[in-house]
């Protein structure tokens, strides 16, 4: 099926606007509040999210936002054509001036993507997807790298806004991971994480207690780079879920076996020492 190629272009220009005026920003006044212990909020995240929902409700105005920081209209049934997003990924990176942060915005119909774009402005790299068409990092299309097993992989991870609560859950299966893997890093982005791993620089993604902002644009740029999502069951993967196991698709069965043998650090209830002997 072929979209319109206005929703692309629509999610483009609203994430670089983002990122001009992430950078604006960037070491200044940021007006930092928190929204939880460690969930933070800056006056760029809010007013980024007014921006985007202006020009989408300009452009397409029978479409519905589901974004971050403003009040969404949750109690009713959502719209066919919704659009996901995220004003700023990486917030915290970005209130301690850490350049790992980004900008994405999707548009779902029936809640599946069909549309993304994901704008990093410190590398200047636009990461875009439409649904049976590809995904691109600026110009040049994207490919998941062909990584055979999880000891030769560079894994990628993040950790919810809970974790002083559920640290030795988290702890538990990230050990997992470190105990089999090449390597496995934390950059504090999901959406960069999952466009890296499009991009073939991380071979596997995996994270718990996310919301649809954090995945629905990327997740359409790791499908149509030729990844797997699924849950940590192995079931389909949902934007509007909460977990989410991504991979160049070799290693997938593999990351689903560690896992399974580590759920007992990975669900409230674990040990860290039970996942840690968990062997694949």
């Amino acid at each position: 099926m072929a979209y319109p190629s206005a929703w692309l272009a629509t999610a483009v220009e609203i994430v670089r606007r983002a990122g001009t005026m992430q950078l604006e920003y960037l070491g200044g006044n940021l007006q930092i509040r928190k929204k939880g212990a460690i969930d933070l909020v800056t006056a760029i995240d809010v007013e980024v999210e007014r921006m985007g929902r202006a020009v989408i409700a300009e452009r397409f105005p029978d479409h519905e936002v589901l974004a971050e920081e403003l009040r969404n209209d949750t109690g009713r049934t959502p719209a066919r054509y919704r659009w996901v997003f995220d004003p700023l990924d990486g917030t915290v990176n970005f209130a301690h001036g850490l350049p790992i942060f980004c900008s994405c915005l999707a548009l779902e119909i029936d809640r599946r993507p069909v549309a993304a774009a994901v704008f990093d402005p410190t590398r200047r790299e636009l990461f875009t997807a439409e649904r049976g068409a590809g995904a691109w990092l600026n110009d040049a299309p994207l490919r998941v790298s062909d990584t055979g097993s999880v000891l030769d992989a560079m894994l990628c991870t993040g950790f919810p806004y809970d974790v002083h609560d559920t640290v030795d859950d988290l702890v538990g299966l990230f050990g997992a991971f470190v105990a089999r893997a090449r390597a496995v890093r934390r950059l504090g982005s999901a959406a960069l994480d999952l466009c890296y791993l499009a991009a073939g620089r991380f071979d596997g993604f995996w994270e718990q207690r996310l919301r649809p902002w954090d995945m629905s644009a990327a997740s359409l740029v790791v499908e149509e780079a030729g990844g797997r999502l699924s849950r940590f069951d192995g079931a389909a993967f949902d934007t509007h879920g909460d977990e989410i196991v991504a991979s160049n698709g070799r290693i997938h069965d593999e990351m689903l076996r560690i896992i399974a043998g580590g759920s007992s650090g990975a669900r409230p209830g674990g040990s860290l020492r039970d996942a840690g002997a968990a062997r694949a």
